[in-house]
C-alpha cells in the first residue's frame, strides 16, 4: 500500500513537471487582449494574422520561428524595435526576410516597450476568440440598429391579393347591376324632369358662355405655364444618385477618414475637369487594406462582408493578387456612371473656382449655411459630400443658380495667390463701387457676361 502511494506521488510530480515544461516551451508571456489593441494600432497596415498582406501572416510566428529557425523571442524584440539595425549587424535571417519581401522595409517601433512587444506576440500566439454572433429574431434590431426582417410568406401574400381583387370585381359588378335596376324602375314623371333639367343646363350655358370661355382661357394659360415650367426643368437632375459598379462611400473616406477631396480628384485644382480617379489611386491605400475594419462606421443595412466584397472588386479591376502581393496584368474596366455633367455649350473651369475663388466661395457658402463652417470649396457646389454614402447632385446646376452665386459671392481682395497681380484691378473696382462699402461681387468683374460661360 505504501509502495503504491509512493509511485502515485512520483507520477503526479512527473506529470506536473511535463506540463510546466510544455508551458515554458509553447507559452508566451504577455496579455493577448492588450496585444490585440497594439496589433491593430501598429501592425494591421502591413500584416494580418491569417494571410500575407505586405508582410507575412503573423499567427503563430513565435512557434514558427522557434521550430524552423531556432530563434527565440529576443530576436523578435530586436526585429520589431529596429529591424534596420538588426540587418546592419549582419544577422543572416533578418537579411533573408528583407530579400524575400522585395526589400520592403518594415517600419521601426522604438516607442514600443518590451511589455508591449510581449503583448503583441502573445496575441499572435493566442488571439482572443471572437464572440459568436447571435442571429436577430424577426423584427428585432440587429447590430446596425435596423430591424431584422421576418421571412415573407409569398404564397399567403399572393392569395390575399387575389382575394382582394376578386372582392373588388364583385362589388363593381353589383353596383352596375343596381344602376341598371334603378333606370328600369324610373317613372315617367322622373323622365320628364330629367329632360327639363338637361334643357335648363343648356340654357344656362347659352346665357353665361362668355364666363365659360374666360375660364377656359385661364385654364389654357395655366396649362401653357405648366408646360413651359416643365420644359425649363428638362436636364435638371437635383437628387440624382445612381448606383455605381463599385460601392464607394464618401462618408467613410472623406467624412470618417478625413481624406482630402483633392487627394483623389487632383485635377480639380489644376485643370478644367475634375476627373474620375484611376483605380491606381484606390490601390495606393487598398494594396494594404484588404478588408474593412468592422469597428469603424458601418452604414445601416450593410455589414463587413459587403465592404470586403467591394474591395475585392477593386482587386479584380486592377488585376491585383492579394495572396501573391503582385499584379497579374489581367485588368477589367470599371464603367462608372457620371453624376455631374455640364452641357456642351457651357464652359466651366474647376481650377478657376478652386484656386482663384476658393476663399470667396467658402465665405459665401458659410454665410448661407451658418451651421456648416466648411473649409473645402468643393461643398459649395457639390453639397456636404462628406456626409453622403451615395453621392447625389445636391444643387440645380441651372444658369439661374450660377448667376445667383455670381451676384452674391464677394471677390476676395486679399487672395495670396494673385494679390499683386490684380492690385490695379482691385483698386479700380473699389473706386467704381464705393456705394457698396467695398463689397464687390463676381458680377462686377464680368460674372454675368454671356461670353464667360458660352462661346
Amino acid at each position: 500500500m505504501i509502495s503504491w502511494r509512493k509511485h502515485y506521488k512520483k507520477t503526479l510530480i512527473a506529470i506536473g513537471m511535463l506540463l510546466s515544461t510544455s508551458a515554458s516551451i509553447y507559452g508566451q508571456d504577455g496579455d493577448p487582449k492588450a496585444g490585440e489593441t497594439l496589433f491593430k494600432a501598429n501592425c494591421t497596415a502591413c500584416h494580418a494574422l491569417d494571410k500575407q498582406v505586405v508582410g507575412p501572416a503573423l499567427k503563430g510566428v513565435v512557434e514558427r520561428l522557434k521550430s524552423e529557425q531556432g530563434l527565440d523571442t529576443e530576436w523578435l524584440h530586436k526585429w520589431i524595435k529596429d529591424n534596420k539595425a538588426l540587418r546592419a549587424s549582419g544577422d543572416k535571417y533578418a537579411n533573408e526576410v528583407y530579400e524575400k519581401f522585395n526589400k520592403t522595409e518594415m517600419q521601426v517601433f522604438p516607442n514600443l516597450s518590451e511589455t508591449d512587444i510581449d503583448n503583441i506576440l502573445a496575441y499572435t500566439s493566442n488571439p482572443p476568440a471572437e464572440e459568436p454572433k447571435e442571429e436577430a429574431a424577426p423584427g428585432a434590431p440587429n447590430a446596425n440598429g435596423t430591424a431584422a426582417a421576418a421571412p415573407a410568406d409569398k404564397s399567403v401574400t399572393t392569395i390575399m391579393i387575389i382575394s382582394l381583387l376578386a372582392i373588388a370585381g364583385l362589388l363593381v359588378w353589383i353596383l352596375l347591376k343596381l344602376r341598371q335596376l334603378v333606370k328600369l324602375g324610373q317613372s315617367d314623371e322622373l323622365s320628364d324632369y330629367n329632360q327639363s333639367k338637361v334643357k335648363s343646363f343648356s340654357e344656362i350655358y347659352e346665357k353665361y358662355h362668355m364666363v365659360g370661355k374666360g375660364l377656359l382661357a385661364i385654364l389654357a394659360i395655366l396649362a401653357a405655364y405648366g408646360v413651359w415650367n416643365w420644359i425649363m426643368w428638362i436636364g435638371v437632375y437635383k437628387g440624382y444618385k445612381p448606383e455605381q459598379p463599385i460601392y464607394f462611400s464618401h462618408k467613410i473616406h472623406a467624412g470618417e477618414q478625413k481624406i482630402d477631396c483633392q487627394l483623389c480628384h487632383s485635377s480639380a485644382k489644376y485643370g478644367k475637369v475634375s476627373e474620375i480617379p484611376s483605380m491606381n489611386v484606390c490601390m495606393n491605400c487598398h494594396r494594404t487594406i484588404s478588408e474593412y475594419n468592422k469597428d469603424h462606421y458601418m452604414e445601416p443595412g450593410k455589414d463587413k462582408a459587403f465592404y470586403d466584397g467591394e474591395i475585392q472588386k477593386i482587386y479584380a479591376a486592377t488585376g491585383w493578387d492579394p495572396a501573391a502581393q503582385k499584379y497579374t496584368g489581367k485588368t477589367e474596366p470599371v464603367e462608372w456612371t457620371r453624376i455631374h455633367n455640364m452641357p456642351d455649350f457651357v464652359y466651366f473651369n474647376h481650377s478657376q473656382h478652386v484656386v482663384a475663388g476658393e476663399k470667396a466661395i467658402i465665405n459665401s457658402f458659410n454665410k448661407k449655411n451658418p451651421d456648416s463652417k466648411i473649409d473645402v470649396v468643393c461643398k459649395a457646389c457639390h453639397g456636404k459630400i462628406d456626409t453622403m454614402n451615395v453621392v447625389q447632385m445636391a444643387n440645380d446646376f441651372t444658369m439661374g443658380w450660377c448667376i445667383e452665386c455670381h451676384r452674391t459671392t464677394e471677390i476676395d481682395m486679399t487672395n495670396g495667390y494673385n494679390k499683386d497681380y490684380f492690385k490695379n484691378l482691385h483698386d479700380k473696382l473699389k473706386k467704381q463701387y464705393p456705394q457698396d462699402g467695398g463689397k464687390i461681387t463676381v458680377d462686377a468683374i464680368g460674372g454675368l457676361e454671356c461670353g464667360k460661360c458660352h462661346y
